[in-house]
């Protein structure tokens, strides 16, 4: 049987809390910066959890799905 090979993108984008857990980066902070309210960006910066119903493909993405620091 084949090793199952993890998604390498959904490696880098996502990150495993040690409670199994997944989170991601919020959008929107990347550039153009300059014209958005402090406020906004503080709330962008934070990481966020994936919503239910992305849980499932998510984890196709990653089928070794351990606690990543």
């Amino acid at each position: 049987m084949p090793k199952m090979k993890t998604h390498r993108s959904a490696a880098k984008r996502y990150k495993v809390t040690a409670t199994g857990k997944i989170t991601r980066r919020k959008a929107g902070i990347g550039h153009l910066l300059q014209h958005k309210s402090a406020s906004r960006k503080r709330r962008l910066f934070s990481v966020e959890q994936i919503s239910d119903a992305q849980v499932k493909l998510v984890s196709h993405e990653l089928p070794y799905k351990k606690y990543s620091r």
